[in-house]
């Protein structure tokens, strides 16, 4: 089986980690638990896991925007040279918990260093490899920093901690990349009941993989 990427975007709260959890549960059922790997961004390797440390750490409240997108963009390089590449090449389905899009969203209109300007930073480390789909868990930042309140208040992160604004800057250019990459990017309404979310994955996967689900 050829390798297949995947990767899972949405702003914080939208249920990434639930739904991909159920996603990989399924798709181990179906392919074997060797055939489908879950990893994330930043991490997914030794290195790439130190650089999330520094990223995260709720002390560095002093980084510099630029600092920040040149870590994710180092983070995102050792990660592809680490375990994207080779797991396409061993045929693998990867489930990958954020990408490129992230950055463009968070730093470059998040952070207002420019999305063009993070896009095109972010070359170098992507040497042209983007998902073959991406799916973009869509939530309105209000129900999405709530849930953060109610179920994860003790794992917020740096980046969680920004304000209202902030938020819905991110999701503004998530949706513009979703405008503007339909054939990638599809937009399923994480609002919903997470079965439902699922199930609308799934079909949104099995429209791309046929032979996935």
């Amino acid at each position: 089986m050829q390798g297949k990427f995947i990767s899972f975007e949405g702003p914080d709260g939208a249920g990434k980690t639930s739904v991909m959890a159920a996603i990989q549960s399924e798709l181990e059922q179906q392919l074997g638990t060797e055939q489908v790997i879950y990893t994330r961004e930043p991490g997914g390797n030794h290195i790439s896991e130190q650089i999330r440390q520094v990223l995260f750490n709720s002390e560095n409240t002093d980084m510099d925007g630029r600092t920040e997108a040149l870590l994710f963009a180092a983070a995102r390089r050792q990660h592809i040279v680490s375990e994207i590449l080779p797991g396409m090449e061993a045929g693998k389905v990867i489930l990958c918990d954020r990408y490129v899009d992230s950055s463009i969203a968070y730093q470059g209109a998040g952070r207002h260093l420019g999305e063009e300007a993070i896009w095109q930073m972010n070359q170098f480390a992507i040497d042209g490899l983007l998902p073959d789909l991406t799916i973009y868990l869509d939530v309105e930042s209000e129900i999405g920093l709530k849930r953060i309140a109610e179920h994860r208040s003790d794992q917020v992160n740096r980046l969680d901690k920004e304000k209202l604004a902030f938020h819905q800057t991110v999701r503004q250019s998530y949706l513009r990349l979703y405008e503007a990459h339909p054939d990638r990017i599809k937009l399923i309404d994480a609002s919903q009941p997470l079965d439902q979310v699922v199930a609308d994955v799934k079909t949104a996967i099995h429209a791309r993989f046929a032979e996935l689900f």
